[in-house]
């Protein structure tokens, strides 16, 4: 076995072993040296076949830390974090950063079919799968139908479960605007990650029966955590 593959096996086999555990920095390069007894060319080979295998990520400037398992989400259906991280064989949690009301920004209103100006019920909350935060969430309610929920214990039960089953409110289909951006600080913070981090944000509108809007979020995921998943069928046969 070459070298840089039997250096690659073992650190490869101590990080799913959990040491060093998911988050955590591998050895410098020199530490990875001493500790192999092998050159910095071996050390970088081994390193690199980690990352292509996504056990690891060099973040620069910072070194290299074990990654996050990726969990691959479908967006095939109108779903929630609880459901999907279900479907993935992931245990939800959330923490509540707040609830309050606000006036509504332009955009806010916009997707929400409100004056802009207008109060709304705003919720922030970290949702976690096994216990590591996945995604920033910031939801945006009608005023009225978002201070009902805001007396619910959103850090065990999801808005959408809330609306569907204990106000009534059906959930027909959503609008999703996908988009690549960088962690600000809050971000970073809230999701345990370096300001500048990747993050891929959605922008979702959920609307009941009559086309009417009742939910707006803002999702930010953790851009090493998720990988989206979706099936598109040709419109119509086009030139070849």
């Amino acid at each position: 076995m070459p070298l840089y593959a039997s250096v690659e096996r073992v650190i490869a086999t101590g990080i799913l072993a959990g040491s060093p555990p998911v988050g955590e920095r591998l050895p410098t390069e020199d530490q990875l040296i001493e500790r192999f007894g092998v050159s910095r060319i071996t050390v970088r080979r081994a390193v690199q076949n980690l990352v292509a295998r996504g056990l690891v990520e060099v973040r620069r400037g910072r070194g290299t830390f074990v990654a996050l398992p990726r969990i691959t989400q479908p967006l095939t259906s109108l779903t929630g974090f609880v459901e999907d991280m279900a479907s993935a064989g992931r245990e939800a949690s959330a923490v509540v950063l707040r609830v309050e009301v606000v006036p509504a920004s332009g955009a806010v209103a916009r997707e929400l079919a409100l004056d802009p100006g207008t109060r709304v019920t705003h919720i922030e909350r970290v949702r976690l799968a096994d216990g590591r935060p996945i995604s920033l969430d910031n939801t945006y309610l009608p005023l009225e139908l978002g201070q009902h929920i805001a007396t619910d214990d959103l850090a065990s039960t999801p808005v959408f479960e809330l609306l569907e089953h204990k106000y009534d409110v059906r959930l027909v289909e959503a609008t999703y605007r996908l988009s690549a951006g960088a962690a600000d600080a809050h971000t970073a913070e809230a999701l345990r990650m370096g300001p500048g981090d990747p993050v891929f944000r959605i922008e979702r509108t959920s609307f009941t029966t009559g086309a009417r809007p009742v939910d707006h979020e803002t999702l930010q995921y953790r851009g090493d955590a998720v990988t989206f998943e979706t099936r598109l069928r040709r419109a119509s046969e086009g030139p070849r």
